[in-house]
């Protein structure tokens, strides 16, 4: 027979620590409030003893972990916050709405800070979308919902990625980012501050929907929990648009001294993480709040993940204030509650108590805290055996670039991102396409690049080294933008941690990230941990989904991938090496995931970014390419293509031609200057001590790619920009 607690997700350790913190039973809604927020999804209880490991502060950095989101200093008293949050169970099951959700979760993360959405970015993880009708019924609700609710709030989306692999197949990714502008004395923080001030209620009534999307999210995706649609919440955008302008519109007030929205676990999580973080505790009245549903019992009140709601602290006399501005914008607008100091969450039903308890207890800090067994996979060490000479090198090379082009993991995104609106507010400088996204922050000469990176199958080979690339793959997409990387914050999408070998990947994968962010001075500011991502018969590859910002002090100096001129001199920073392992042509071409993941010369990475974006801010680099998924040829055709214009380019290599064409060597970049500034650059990099070749000139309509002397490849731009960005097109048709 069923425990009671093992329907809300907890073991009998957990129950009996309940049991000793309280004195006591717990009746039915404390036992459901303890489920949600010692869920993996809201307490983190098998990654808070790792999170040590990261780098989390510099002079830049405003806000760390711990709060809605993050912020770091770009300068002239402005800051960027910034938060990346998964919503994969939801949209497993509801694609639209669970990505949807995930939008609007994320948006209230930025301007619960005080800071003003400005964009919005995404990374996406797929089944193998050529073989699976599911898989591109998933896809396509995935991008609509993001869609829907992006475009109606009037936030541009202008980034993110998308990979499709069969670890994916029946368990996709939807990891949400949004990035916000915010001045350095505006910035608001979720704290219950002032003993006696009110607890405020705001934004659309509370239903039904979403009940029990935390413990949802922390369990692994069977046959029974995709049942459970009940916890998946549904969306209004249009509701959030008046909440977020009645939100910074009241913080401008100064009435209002905290701000939490109500995500996971909804009133419970508002209530005791506001109250822990400021005098201790907090008494709350269920009949008080607004709802949309006739007959709701306290439980379904305060573990409901309905959209649209805010949980404001409100100075004592003030309330009125409040409530003439959020009926101007058409919303809720009630005292639940005041602000106490006993250390207690006491929930009230009118005059009767139906729940009390130590708020720190339900909190992060008053979780259970594990550290699990981990051992290392077999695969690991098996994978290391595969030589680059295992494989035979292709018959037809044009037919292999083609192929390349067509490849669901490097094809055109356009179908994707045109859905998107990505101009909206007209402070988009660079589009969808290129390496990062570059937007213009208004009222200043300054402009933020955004990207969101990860190559999963390098993680599943290598957590550690995969992570790390994952990390300065960020770096480099936006230092070929021009930008100077800043911050991260991460997306930690992984099997269950209860099982050895899955465990072992996160905590390979979080000192990888440690590791490469300690190098760049880029720290995690903010992120997210998503666990249990796996079926009854596979667990996903790790995906840490790393999303990083960076600075442009002169905006107009952005820079973007395409070739420019007929003439520009093109030119590969960086060394190519026999490091086949765990790339896409090997995946494509081969059929196989294996090898040894490339290796990362940390020195040299720094040396070569610093020399990139100094080149372009000096106005000396015409285009810039980093070179990832698919190397020196896919970066070259993607270039060509986007520029509209072609290239020839000679090679003289020891290499194999398919290795020195498709390995995914770490640390390269793709450069074109003018002739006039070839010397001068080729000063900066001997300078430098950092290795290059020039291959070639940008011209003609054909892309020529000779290797030793043999003419390996001559396309036209015409045909293989038919075949790179038509590929998506037509598997969805």
């Amino acid at each position: 027979m069923t425990k009671p607690y093992e329907l809300v997700g907890l073991k009998e350790v957990e129950y009996k620590k309940i049991l000793d913190v309280l004195g006591r039973e717990p009746n039915e809604l404390e036992l459901n409030m303890y489920g949600v927020m010692w869920s993996e999804h809201c307490s983190y209880k098998h990654s808070r003893s790792l999170f040590k490991h990261f780098p989390t502060s510099n002079e830049k950095v405003l806000q760390g972990p711990g709060e809605n989101a993050g912020i770091v200093d770009i300068g002239d008293n402005l800051a960027v916050a910034m938060k990346i949050e998964s919503h994969n169970h939801p949209s497993a099951v509801e694609p639209y709405q669970g990505a949807a959700t995930g939008v609007g979760g994320i948006i209230r993360d930025i301007f619960a800070m005080g800071a003003r959405p400005v964009a919005l970015l995404n990374s996406l993880r797929f089944g193998e979308i050529d073989e699976d009708q599911r898989v591109k019924q998933l896809f396509e609700g995935v991008v609509e919902g993001i869609a829907g609710y992006g475009n109606c709030m009037g936030i541009p989306t202008v980034g993110g990625e998308i990979h499709f692999n069969q670890s994916y197949q029946g368990n996709p990714l939807v990891n949400a980012m949004c990035v916000g502008i915010i001045e350095h004395d505006k910035i608001h923080r979720g704290t219950a501050k002032g003993l006696g001030n009110s607890i405020m209620y705001v934004g659309a009534a509370t239903g039904r929907d979403g009940i029990g999307g935390a413990s949802f999210a922390s369990v692994e995706l069977t046959e029974e929990s995709e049942e459970k649609r009940s916890a998946v919440q549904v969306g209004d955008p249009f509701m959030e648009k008046l909440l977020l302008e009645a939100c910074l519109e009241l913080l401008e007030t100064g009435c209002v001294v905290g701000i939490q929205d109500l995500g996971a676990a909804g009133l419970t999580s508002a209530c005791c993480e506001t109250a822990t973080r400021g005098e201790g505790g907090m008494e709350i009245d269920v009949l008080k709040v607004p709802r949309r549903e006739e007959g709701m019992i306290p439980v379904e009140v305060m573990i409901s993940e309905s959209q649209e709601r805010m949980l404001l602290i409100v100075e004592k006399g003030r309330e009125e204030e409040v409530n003439k501005i959020v009926k101007k914008w058409g919303l809720y607008s009630v005292i639940i509650g005041k602000v106490t100091n006993d250390n207690m969450l006491r929930v009230m039903e009118g005059d009767q108590v139906v729940g009390e308890m130590p708020a720190e207890s339900l909190d992060s800090s008053g979780a259970p805290k594990y550290y699990k067994d981990y051992e290392v996979p077999a695969y690991y060490n098996e994978a290391k055996q595969f030589k680059s000479q295992d494989v035979q090198e292709p018959d037809n090379y044009q037919e292999t670039l083609l192929e390349m082009l067509k490849a669901p993991n490097i094809c055109s995104r356009e179908w994707v991102y045109k859905q998107y609106d990505h101009m909206v507010r007209t402070n988009t400088v660079v589009k969808p396409g290129s390496d990062a996204a570059v937007l213009r922050v208004k009222g200043t000469q300054k402009g933020i690049a955004l990207t969101t990176d990860c190559n999963s199958r390098l993680c599943y080979l290598d957590p550690r080294e995969g992570s790390k690339i994952a990390v300065v793959e960020a770096a480099r997409n936006l230092v070929c933008s021009g930008a100077k990387p800043l911050a991260i914050t991460d997306g930690l999408n992984f099997g269950s941690p209860e099982k050895p070998d899955r465990f072992w990947q996160f905590r390979e994968s979080v000192i990888g990230i440690s590791e490469a962010c300690r190098e760049l001075d880029t720290p995690v500011i903010s992120g997210n941990v998503s666990f249990y991502n796996e079926t009854e018969t596979k667990a996903i590859y790790p995906t840490p989904i790393i999303g990083m910002v960076g600075v442009l002090d002169d905006v107009e100096k952005a820079c973007t991938s395409d070739f420019k001129d007929e003439g520009d001199v093109i030119l590969l920073v960086g060394e190519t090496k026999d490091e086949l392992g765990g790339s896409e042509y090997l995946s494509r071409i081969h059929g196989l995931e294996t090898g040894q993941v490339p290796f990362l010369n940390m020195a040299l990475e720094k040396r070569l970014q610093k020399l990139v974006l100094e080149t372009i801010e000096e106005g000396l680099v015409q285009s810039a390419h980093d070179l990832s998924e698919g190397g020196l040829a896919i970066a070259l055709a993607e270039s060509a293509i986007s520029g509209n214009v072609g290239a020839k380019v000679s090679l003289e290599t020891e290499l194999r031609a398919d290795i020195a064409l498709y390995a995914e060597s770490q640390s390269r970049f793709l450069i074109t200057v003018k002739k006039e500034n070839l010397t001068k650059i080729k000063e900066k990099i001997s300078q430098s001590e950092s290795p290059y070749t020039i291959l070639g000139e940008v011209g003609g309509d054909t892309l020529e790619i000779n290797v030793n002397g043999d003419k390996n490849t001559c396309l036209p731009i015409v045909e293989m920009e038919d075949a790179w960005r038509g590929a998506i097109q037509c598997i969805m048709a």
